[in-house]
């Protein structure tokens, strides 16, 4: 199985009755699991529902709901209601106002009234309410089928991609263990150099020297980093293979990977290894751009 990705798209709808239950689900990048719901007036009671159904699918990211409802012309007939008192209340209050301002009311009809605010309004019977769950679950389910064949597919590539990138990482690494041995040879040549060029006698100073290619021995011995870094891109590349959701993990990895490639680039001092310190960073940070878009 491949990665995948916390970018993605679906779309579901499911009838049920006399309802129809139309839902869409937006994925993005954050590095934890946040579910936001886009539910219609007066059903936000939804909401703990199609969180229960999303989060045993999507573990990290910021998920989108929006829902959608539509009722048959009969479901809609039996549903609507006029709020008569509202309405009398409407119709008794404006006519007094008319009577102040001594205004005429002839434009006070039925149809004037029912445009109101709440005069008309629709309420779906209980037996409608059990027809829109029973819709929407069919419709979040779909919708997250989809997302989530959205996401795989995308995963695949930054699968291939992160596979390719650890390739040239280790290449890195190998030349920079290639190039370890020869560090202290190379300091040693050029402090004799510029002992040397400061007119000292090598075989006069020669314990003092000795003493301090020694030292700078020890404290430019990078092997422990170089087995930690392959041990991090061998854990890296099981990663990217792995069932489970693995982004977080990968974040880790790649920066315990700059501790290390910082501690090698310290330690050795070594131009030749250097170059090959700053093209592992480069190729690191477009990893970890990467991780972050990986459940």
């Amino acid at each position: 199985m491949s990665l995948q990705s916390m970018t993605g798209y679906g779309r579901g709808h499911a009838h049920a009755g006399d309802v129809t239950v139309q839902v869409e689900i937006h994925t993005v990048n954050r590095k934890q699991l946040d579910i936001q719901c886009g539910l219609p007036k007066g059903w936000a009671a939804l909401e703990p529902r199609i969180v229960k159904l999303v989060q045993p699918v999507i573990t990290r990211g910021r998920v989108t709901v929006d829902m959608a409802i539509d009722w048959s012309t009969r479901a809609r007939a039996r549903a609507l209601q006029v709020d008569t008192p509202l309405a009398g209340a409407y119709v008794q209050r404006l006519r007094a106002a008319a009577k102040k301002l001594d205004v005429p009311t002839d434009g006070l009809d039925i149809t004037f009234v029912a445009g109101l605010p709440n005069v008309l309004q629709f309420n779906p019977p209980a037996k409608d309410s059990a027809q829109v769950e029973a819709a929407l679950e069919k419709a979040v389910r779909q919708a997250l089928r989809a997302c989530t064949t959205m996401r795989r597919r995308e995963g695949r590539a930054l699968q291939q991609d992160l596979l390719q990138r650890i390739d040239q990482l280790d290449q890195l690494v190998a030349a920079i263990a290639k190039a370890a041995p020869g560090v202290t040879r190379r300091y040693r040549q050029r402090l004799h150099q510029r002992v040397a060029e400061a007119g000292v006698d090598w075989s006069q100073a020669d314990d003092r020297l000795l003493k301090e290619v020694a030292l700078f021995a020890d404290r430019a011995d990078i092997q422990e980093e170089l087995t930690r870094l392959q041990s991090h891109l061998v854990q890296a590349r099981r990663l990217t293979r792995s069932k489970a959701a693995t982004g977080r993990a990968l974040d880790f990895l790649a920066q315990e990977c700059f501790r290390e490639i910082n501690t090698i680039g310290s330690k050795a001092n070594d131009h030749h290894i250097l170059h090959q310190v700053v093209a592992f960073k480069t190729e690191l940070e477009r990893i970890r751009e990467q991780v972050q878009n990986i459940e």
